[in-house]
């Protein structure tokens, strides 16, 4: 599948229109329902495979927020034969071992962080932090869709680097 046949299918596949609140808070005109690409085996295979070009002998371990990173973590681990951690949005508080990180991420390794939809930037910039204090080096975070409100300029700000496979525009996507 091509570059802009993948950017079709994720749009047929994703795009909403109506009134939502995105976790930003933000207000949209439009949605991007990730969970209904991310599971369509044809799809994830594909976005699976672009991930899997971030991936260089340097990385050590591929690293999902929850809950939507975690299918995309699981595919390009699939793909590339490396490992990959689950990176919680918040402890377990009664039960469990209570880790942020689900999964082995020893100090000193090398990360790439697979992301869905950026808007703000915010759950990515979360998940790099929770991985920093666990003395891992994010290599950086490649998205899916970034939807080009902020999401590149508040990472970078917070001192990472953000790669998207996709923009909004890409998939023919313009803000009202």
């Amino acid at each position: 599948m091509t570059d802009p046949q993948l950017a079709e299918a994720l749009r047929a596949a994703a795009y909403l229109e109506g009134d939502f609140t995105l976790r930003s808070g933000r207000k949209s005109k439009y949605y991007l329902d990730k969970y209904l690409f991310e599971t369509r085996p044809e799809l994830l295979r594909e976005l699976a495979k672009r991930f899997a070009r971030f991936v260089t002998d340097e990385i050590d371990r591929i690293a999902g927020a929850e809950l939507g990173g975690i299918a995309l973590a699981a595919a390009t681990s699939l793909e590339t034969d490396k490992p990959f951690v689950i990176v919680r949005n918040a402890k377990k508080a009664d039960y469990g071992t209570g880790k942020l990180i689900e999964g082995t991420l020893e100090p000193g390794e090398r990360v790439l962080l697979v992301e869905d939809i950026a808007t703000s930037g915010g759950q990515s910039i979360e998940a790099m932090k929770t991985l920093t204090d666990a003395g891992a080096t994010v290599d950086r975070v490649v998205v899916v869709i970034d939807r080009l409100e902020g999401g590149r300029a508040n990472v970078e700000a917070a001192g990472f680097q953000f790669e998207a496979l996709f923009t909004t525009d890409a998939l023919g996507i313009r803000m009202a």
